[in-house]
C-alpha cells in the first residue's frame, strides 16, 4: 500500500555534478542555513534588521516562487510589521525569539487583514478576526509574510485529488523536482520553507497533511498533540483530529514556533486538556546525545518501496550508532483504522464546515451551498474535477447517529491502543517510520498516489508526530517520523533533533524541471 512503481533511484552523472549553491540573503550569510537563534544574534549585534530579513525573503519570493508557486498571497503589511519589530529592538522591548521572524501561513488559517480561502474561489473574502494562533504569532512579534497555497479544502473535496492544487492558487510544485508532487495539504507551507521563501511556515493536519509535505520537501514538520495548539479560526475537516503546527528547515525553529503557538483557548475545549507540566520553551530540550540509551521502534512499511526501505535501514544504523536500541515493530489495528477513519471524517466534516462557514460574513453558508458553487464555477473543475467527498459528507449520518458514534469511539480507541500498546510492549521512547515515499509525478488526470499509512495512528489518536529529513532517493527527499505518547511533543522534538544532528540529510533544492527518463 502506497508504493509507487518505477521511481527513478538515481540522477544521471550530469545532474549529480550540478552544484548546490548557498541561498545568500546578502554577502554575509546563507539564508537557507540560518536558524532563528542565529538570526536573532545577528539582529542583536546590529548586522541585520527585521526589515532587512523580511526584504530578503520578499526578494527571494519574487525571484524563485515563479517556479514553485508556494505563496498564494503576500501580506502588504509585512515590512511595516518588520519595522515595528526593529523599533521594539531599539527600545529593548522584544517579545521573544520570534520577534521579527518572517512566517508564511497556510491559507486555511484566518487572518483578518488578508483573505482566507482554503484554496477555494467560493471563499475569497476576509474573515472577521484572526485565528487564535495568528494572534499568538502577532503577540510574539512574528512578521506574517503572507499566505501559502494548499490542496483545496485541505484535500477533502475530490475522490482523486491532486495535492498542492487549489482553484485560487493553482499547482504548487516540489522544489526538488518541479514536476513532482509536494504532497498535501500543507503543500505551499512545506515547499515555501524548502525553497527558503520564509523562515517558518504554519501548516495544518487531519491525517498526514503536515508531515507528508515536510517529508516530501526535506523540511521538519510537527503535527502536535491534539489540544496543544488552538484550532479556532482554522478551516476544519474534523475537530476530533485537526490540528495546526509548524514547518521549518531545522528542528530548533519548529520548537521555538511551537512554544509560541501552544496555549489554552476557551473557544477550543481541546486546549483545556493538556498538562500544566507541558514545557513552555521546547528549544531548551534539544540537547545532543538524547538518543543515547533511547529505545526506538522502527516501523519499516516496506510497501513504500525499496528506495524508502533502504533509507530506513540507513536511519536504523544511524540510530544505533548514536546509542539507541532499535526494535522492529508493526503497530496493530492498521487495517481497521483504515476502514473506520473515512466514514467518521465525512460526518465530522459536514458538522464542522457548516459551523465554520457560519462565522464568515460572505460566501456560502453551508456545505450544500459550497457544492452548488463548485458546480457553477468552471475554474473549480480544472484539476479537482469532482467533489465526491463533499457530496458523500452531505449525505453522511449526523453526529448523533449511533453508528457514527460507535465507529468514532472504536476508531479513536484503536488508534491510541495501536501506539500505546506498542510503546509499552517494547518499552519504547518513540516509534520511527518512513514519512513518505519519493514524490510521485503531478498529474491532474490521475490524482495522487499518497496512501501513506504511517501518519494515521498519531493523527487519529491525537499524539505528536515530527518528521525530519532521512535521505534521498536520487534527488527526491524521504523523511523519518518520530511518534510518541500524547503530550510527548518535547521528547519527540528532542529525539528528532538528535537524529538530524547525527545523520544530517537535508540539502537545498535544485529546482530540477524533471527526472531523466
Amino acid at each position: 500500500m502506497g508504493r509507487r512503481p518505477g521511481l527513478i533511484a538515481i540522477l544521471t552523472a550530469a545532474l549529480v555534478l550540478v552544484p548546490t549553491m548557498p541561498v545568500m540573503a546578502s554577502s554575509q550569510f546563507d539564508l537557507d542555513a540560518a536558524d532563528i537563534p542565529a538570526l536573532q544574534a545577528r539582529m542583536a549585534s546590529g548586522r541585520l534588521t527585521a526589515v532587512g530579513l523580511t526584504s530578503a525573503y520578499l526578494d527571494r519570493i519574487h525571484r524563485v516562487d515563479g517556479r514553485v508557486n508556494a505563496v498564494l498571497a503576500l501580506n502588504p503589511a509585512a515590512l511595516e510589521q518588520a519595522a515595528a519589530s526593529d523599533a521594539r529592538r531599539r527600545a529593548h522591548h522584544l517579545r521573544g525569539p520570534l520577534d521579527g521572524i518572517p512566517v508564511l501561513v497556510k491559507d486555511n488559517v484566518d487572518t483578518s487583514d488578508q483573505q482566507t480561502t482554503a484554496g477555494s474561489r467560493a471563499l475569497r473574502s476576509q474573515p472577521p478576526k484572526d485565528a487564535t494562533l495568528i494572534t499568538r504569532l502577532r503577540d510574539a512579534g512574528a512578521v506574517i509574510l503572507g499566505k501559502a497555497n494548499l490542496s483545496e479544502w485541505a484535500n477533502f473535496r475530490a475522490a482523486k485529488p491532486t495535492s498542492g492544487w487549489s482553484g485560487v492558487g493553482g499547482q504548487t510544485n516540489n522544489p526538488y523536482v518541479l514536476d513532482r508532487n509536494p504532497c498535501g495539504s500543507s503543500a505551499g507551507s512545506a515547499a515555501g520553507v524548502a525553497a527558503s521563501l520564509a523562515q517558518v511556515a504554519i501548516g495544518s493536519e487531519t491525517d498526514g497533511s503536515i508531515v507528508c509535505p515536510a517529508g516530501m520537501t526535506a523540511t521538519v514538520g510537527l503535527k502536535p498533540s491534539l489540544g496543544l495548539v488552538s484550532r479556532t479560526g482554522v478551516v476544519p475537516i474534523s475537530a476530533e483530529q485537526d490540528t495546526a503546527g509548524p514547518i521549518a528547515r531545522n528542528v530548533v525553529d519548529v520548537a521555538l514556533t511551537l512554544s509560541v503557538l501552544q496555549g489554552r483557548d476557551p473557544a477550543d475545549p481541546a486546549t483545556s486538556r493538556y498538562p500544566g507540566t507541558q514545557p513552555t520553551n521546547y528549544a531548551k530540550l534539544l540537547r545532543p546525545g538524547v538518543l543515547r540509551g533511547a529505545r526506538i521502534g522502527l516501523w519499516r512499511l516496506p510497501g513504500l518501496g525499496p528506495e524508502t526501505d533502504a533509507i530506513m535501514t540507513s536511519a536504523r544504523n544511524s540510530l544505533v550508532k548514536a546509542g539507541a536500541t532499535v526494535v522492529e515493530v508493526i503497530p496493530p489495528y492498521q487495517d481497521r483504522l483504515a476502514e473506520l477513519e473515512f466514514p467518521a471524517l465525512l460526518t465530522e466534516f459536514h458538522r464542522d464546515i457548516d459551523a465554520y462557514l457560519a462565522t464568515r460574513p460572505d460566501g456560502p453558508r453551508n456545505l450544500a451551498e459550497l457544492i452548488a458553487y463548485n458546480r457553477s464555477d468552471p475554474l473549480e473543475q480544472t484539476c479537482f474535477a469532482g467533489q465526491e467527498l463533499f457530496e458523500l459528507a452531505l449525505a453522511a449520518p449526523p453526529p448523533t447517529d449511533p453508528g457514527y458514534l460507535a465507529g468514532r469511539a472504536e476508531l479513536s480507541d484503536l488508534a491510541r491502543r495501536s501506539l500505546d500498546e506498542t510503546l509499552a510492549k517494547y518499552h519504547l521512547d518513540a516509534i520511527a517510520s518512513p514519512t513518505n515515499p519519493p514524490a510521485w509525478k503531478t498529474d491532474c488526470a490521475v490524482g495522487d498516489n499518497d496512501v501513506i499509512p504511517s501518519s494515521t495512528p498519531a493523527a487519529v489518536a491525537g499524539y505528536p508526530d515530527v518528521t525530519v529529513p532521512a535521505g534521498f532517493a536520487g534527488p527526491l527527499p524521504v523523511g523519518i517520523s518520530f511518534m510518541g505518547a500524547r503530550w510527548s511533543d518535547g521528547r519527540m522534538l528532542a529525539l528528532a533533533a538528535d537524529f538530524a544532528r547525527v545523520a544530517p540529510a537535508r540539502v537545498p533544492p535544485r529546482y530540477l524541471p524533471t527526472l531523466p527518463s
